[in-house]
């Protein structure tokens, strides 16, 4: 006990944290850096994209006739958005389809974080928009539905229509949807295993196996989740997980994917973006009217009940999630901040905590400044998790063992 409180004193916590992020420099940080702050640029450019993909449809009356074509199809005012969402989604999809290449495929490779193929990845994205047109279309219906029935009030309830499709979207997506990218298999019996169903059972978590999924035949990248609702939940890890930490790392990672399983965070989460979903939809319920009375007759559509306004309110869409875009990020990282404190706890390995941060900051800029952290990261970065790791630790060395 004597020795654990000397050590405890002599434990300094800056001095730790910086050694970690010693371990990240030269090269291997300044790609680190110029990867993660390249996609500051990205999300400006991905913005202009879809605004610019949404006026082509608009402008030349792409979309107005996508919507004569499904009303001449169907005699229910119902399923015409359902019918119109064909076009939209393929023609929208070739149009990004340039952009979607460099952000997801060639970048990628630049950086040395895909090991998929040209033929897989077409593969994966292939089901990704058979999966997209499903969606699509089961959601206009419900939106366009709201829309006809409640002109001075769809914006209220089409944020319920969306998030009781998140929702749906939260249930069936680890069983029916991840697989469909993925193998889930369960993990073999060890040691490892029986730690992570003892933290979750130590927490109330109803899971009773561990699944492992390929995810090294896509990228390098570790993860792991606790993920589903209800009937659904499953606790998952990828292989990279397994293959490219330690044991304490591994158990560093599912304390935390626990901590929001416990924290309730999916529910929060749902909630906390519907708060932001409905304040985008009463300023699209605002501004669609106003822009369809000044250029509704040079596109071809006049109503917002028409699934014709489908581009103006995916272009206005982009451009409100843009300006918010610190606001969505910092509901999301101060969940995943509640989670690393949760994990440290559960868990109790700070080391673990800290080298896995340092992995993950292969990817993501280890120290931002303050107000970049703020607007850019959807996570605390690298160096404060290293550093509330240590802190963590200095806080709990004297504890007898």
């Amino acid at each position: 006990m004597i020795q654990a409180i000397l050590a405890a004193a002599a434990f300094d916590p800056e001095t730790a944290t910086q050694a970690y992020l010693s371990t990240l420099n030269g090269a291997a940080r300044a790609k680190s850096d110029a990867y993660f702050e390249g996609g500051y640029w990205l999300l400006l450019w991905s913005t202009l994209v879809a605004v610019l993909v949404s006026w082509i449809e608009l402008h030349f009356g792409w979309s107005a006739k996508w919507s004569a074509w499904a009303q001449r199809m169907t005699g229910r005012p119902m399923l015409r958005p359902a019918l119109y969402a064909l076009p939209y989604v393929l023609v929208t999809a070739a149009l990004t389809l340039p952009w979607t290449l460099y952000t997801d495929f060639f970048r990628e490779h630049q950086y040395g974080l895909s090991n998929q193929s040209f033929g897989e990845w077409g593969k994966e994205a292939l089901i990704a928009l058979a999966i997209q047109l499903v969606m699509t279309a089961i959601v206009l219906i419900g939106v366009f539905a709201v829309i006809r029935r409640s002109p001075k009030r769809w914006w209220l309830w089409g944020t319920g229509v969306i998030a009781l499709f998140m929702t749906i979207g939260a249930v069936i997506a680890p069983v029916f949807i991840a697989p469909l990218f993925n193998d889930y298999k369960p993990m073999a019996a060890g040691p490892m295993r029986d730690q992570i169903l003892a933290m979750a059972h130590a927490n109330h978590v109803p899971a009773d196996n561990v699944y492992v999924f390929d995810a090294s035949k896509q990228s390098k990248r570790i993860s792991a989740n606790v993920s589903g609702l209800g009937p659904t939940i499953r606790i998952s890890l990828n292989d990279n997980l397994l293959n490219r930490t330690s044991p304490a790392e591994v158990k560093a990672v599912m304390g935390h994917e626990l901590g929001h399983y416990v924290l309730n965070h999916v529910v929060r989460g749902l909630l906390e973006i519907c708060a932001v979903l409905l304040l985008v939809f009463f300023l699209l319920w605002w501004l669609s009217p106003k822009l369809l009375a000044r250029y509704g007759e040079r596109w071809g559509v006049f109503k917002v009940s028409d699934p014709a306004a489908m581009p103006l309110l995916i272009g206005m869409l982009a451009v409100l999630m843009l300006l918010l875009t610190p606001v969505t990020n910092s509901i999301v990282r101060t969940s995943e901040a509640e989670a690393d404190a949760f994990g440290l706890d559960a868990a109790r390995e700070p080391d673990g905590f800290a080298a896995v941060s340092m992995k993950l900051s292969e990817y993501r800029k280890i120290s931002p400044a303050p107000l970049e952290e703020i607007v850019f990261f959807d996570h605390p970065s690298g160096e404060n998790r290293v550093r509330r790791a240590m802190e963590w630790k200095a806080r709990h060395l004297a504890e007898a063992r």
